[in-house]
């Protein structure tokens, strides 16, 4: 121990680590800086003296190997696909636990996934010229009521040139660096990467959720371009994020690799012990796929949970995250037969007893292809996770469908159906992360201008992606020729929603580019689209400052107002209310009301009216006696007057108000 490769520094040697339970030899390739396709130095390792256990080890010093700069390993061991092993001594594997991977310049997929030799053209691991010093920062920057999550894809938040990043820098991790500023102006307190982890650049996979290595940052993400750039980079970025006061989660997938199905390549884990890495189906030939993406990693197993804790701990001390989101958590829940297990799964115990992960931020997305364990059902009792359900509820009655007004209550409340506060459970509001949009789906614009999926371009003849969208177009399909009336009404639902989502109790989170009404032209599924579809276009931010002011005015106002974000559900504080009294939870309802007191928390009352339908309705305000009301926001109105300034409110308000068709009004009463 540890696995992978570790500077000894007082005997000026690499002890190099790797796991194999089934293998019968193991050979370490060292390979030079000039030639990534034959290796300098070849080490069989002899299991008298080479391994411990499942442990095939070896140390070797500096002077004996001066050349080395690149490493891989082959593993031969029995030839049964009936038992499930799929051993070629002839492969060149990749280290798991690998620092940092180098592609050679005859890179290929198609190569790794036929039986027989890929030398020259596989992924090597690369060894430190040097060893390197640990970071170690003072953690102030943590967020508590005023955490607001914003999600970025770090290519596509500034690869376009219209992004006003300096041209070596679009598409890196300092091209976040450089739009600091632009997130503090917004004032998002945590930025949440999509998977920042070494990908198969052959994959074609642009979101990046298929993974080749847990330990090491994606190449194409560094600017400079030598192999340890995408670490130092990344560690940039972090230090200039925490300087502003941003946290950075990172968005991980441990429950599939890029090794894909049984037709897929042999980069490392299927080569290295296919039996210990991956859950397969009883004829043992065939994987089982739970993830929907070929391959399903065994989380049960002890040296797979040691590599998912292994590579949190890396990710958390070496490079200071700040917590992580886990890509189809329910995976977690699986055995080593792939029956779920919901009482005590190993792999989130281990996560929860690890020392060195307290205090980090856990979310879950809680539900994979099978099985759908949002809330209390998902046994990561402490984890935040994302609400699907938040999601589905709020895009409806935004919508206009019937009967959604007792669920949009339940939302706004923080969702205690789903996070129940009982002595049993004891959760709290802000585990619910809130959001309306992510990566996966229509962008926010999209989802009030689509009423259909436009996907040709990602080569399936438009069935990928979901039709259950709950979306609205306004009236009009998509861009072209599109009416200013409509547009208008665009835009006040773009406002709808950010206005129900930051009044929420909860944590909440919104896709980047939302805030200026990005487009991705109608297509829910772009996860291949590594052009103009995905990369944020800027311009949009000039054409829509309105907007992007009203979403950062709507995020200082949450900040402000600490009632609206509590430890516990809002209970006494919160009154609800129809148009005229109490609420109106009829399936043809399509308004609510309610009023949130503040004194508690030192803060002013708030009062906001929600009208979901087509028409002007009235409402009369309640709890208008003991001091005026003045309005804050109204939806309907255009810029500037749809949000006022602190201190320059609209004049009070009268017992009764007229909503515009589809628009919601917030008051204040200090």
């Amino acid at each position: 121990m540890p696995l992978g490769v570790t500077w000894i520094e007082d005997e000026a040697a690499y002890n190099f680590a790797l796991y194999s339970k089934h293998a019968t030899a193991v050979t370490l390739l060292l390979y030079s800086e000039i030639d990534m396709s034959a290796p300098t130095y070849e080490h069989r390792l002899d299991p008298l003296i080479n391994k411990s256990g499942r442990i095939w080890h070896c140390r070797l010093r500096r002077s004996a190997i001066p050349d080395a700069r690149y490493y891989a390993y082959q593993v031969a061991g029995p030839k049964a696909l009936e038992e499930g092993h799929r051993f070629d001594p002839r492969k060149i594997l990749l280290d798991p636990y690998a620092r940092c991977v180098c592609f050679p310049s005859r890179f290929s997929r198609a190569t790794a996934s036929v039986p027989g030799s890929n030398a020259g053209r596989a992924p090597l691991g690369l060894i430190a010229s040097r060893p390197r010093s640990e970071w170690t920062e003072d953690r102030t920057h943590a967020h508590t009521s005023d955490l607001v999550i914003y999600e970025l894809h770090v290519r596509g938040f500034t690869k376009r040139e219209n992004s006003g990043v300096t041209p070596p820098h679009r598409g890196t991790f300092l091209g976040v660096v450089e739009k600091i500023p632009y997130l503090k102006e917004l004032g998002i307190t945590a930025v949440e990467l999509l998977p920042v982890m070494q990908q198969d650049p052959q994959e074609g996979s642009y979101w990046g959720y298929m993974p080749l290595n847990f330990f090491s940052p994606h190449h194409q993400y560094a600017s400079a371009g030598k192999p340890f750039d995408a670490l130092s980079e990344f560690r940039m970025m972090v230090g200039a994020l925490h300087e502003a006061g941003i946290e950075v989660l990172l968005d991980v997938v441990y429950n599939h690799t890029a090794e894909g199905n049984a037709d897929g390549p042999t980069y490392s884990y299927r080569g290295i012990d296919n039996t210990t890495y991956y859950l397969l189906e009883p004829d043992r030939r065939r994987y089982r796929n739970d993830s929907g993406t070929g391959n399903t990693l065994n989380c049960a197993n002890p040296y797979v949970r040691k590599m998912i804790v292994d590579s949190m701990r890396f990710w958390r001390e070496e490079m200071s995250v700040d917590g992580f989101r886990f890509d189809l958590a329910s995976i977690f829940t699986r055995n080593e037969d792939g029956a779920i297990n919901l009482s005590d799964p190993p792999v989130i115990a281990e996560i929860g007893a690890s020392r060195e992960l307290e205090n980090l931020r856990l979310i879950a997305e809680a539900w994979d292809p099978a099985t759908y364990q949002l809330g209390r059902s998902f046994p990561g009792i402490s984890w935040q996770q994302w609400n699907g359900q938040f999601r589905d509820d709020v895009r409806a009655f935004i919508r206009g469908d019937a009967g959604m007004v007792p669920k949009l209550m339940s939302r706004l409340y923080g969702s205690c159906d789903l996070f129940p506060d009982d002595l049993t459970n004891a959760y709290r509001p802000y585990q619910s992360v809130n959001f309306v949009t992510c990566h996966d789906g229509f962008s926010l614009y999209d989802l009030v201008s689509y009423d259909r999926k436009h996907n040709a371009a990602n080569g399936h003849g438009n069935t990928d992606g979901t039709d259950r969208n709950l979306s609205w177009n306004c009236g009009w399909e998509g861009d072209e020729g599109v009416p200013d009336s409509v547009l208008d009404l665009r835009k006040q639902q773009v406002k709808n929603f950010f206005t129900l989502l930051l009044l929420s109790n909860g944590t909440p989170m919104f896709c980047a580019g939302d805030e200026f009404m990005n487009t991705q032209k109608g297509n829910n599924n772009p996860y291949n689209q590594d052009n103009a579809v995905t990369w944020l276009n800027w311009d949009l931010l000039k054409q829509n400052q309105g907007v992007f002011r009203f979403v950062r005015d709507m995020i200082a106002f949450r900040k402000a107002h600490p009632s609206i974000s509590r430890s516990r559900y809002w209970r006494d504080d919160v009154r609800w209310y129809g148009t005229t009294g109490k609420p109106d939870l009829s399936r043809d309802s399509r308004c609510v009301a309610f009023f949130l007191a503040g004194a508690a928390l030192n803060d002013s009352d708030i009062y906001v009216m929600i009208n979901g339908s087509s028409r002007s309705v009235e409402f009369v305000v309640q709890d208008s006696g003991r001091a005026e009301w003045r309005r804050v926001i109204d939806t309907s109105l255009a810029t500037p007057d749809d949000f006022c300034d602190p201190g320059s409110e609209a004049n009070s308000i009268n017992a009764n108000y007229v909503l515009n068709p589809r628009s919601t009004v917030v008051l204040l009463r200090k």
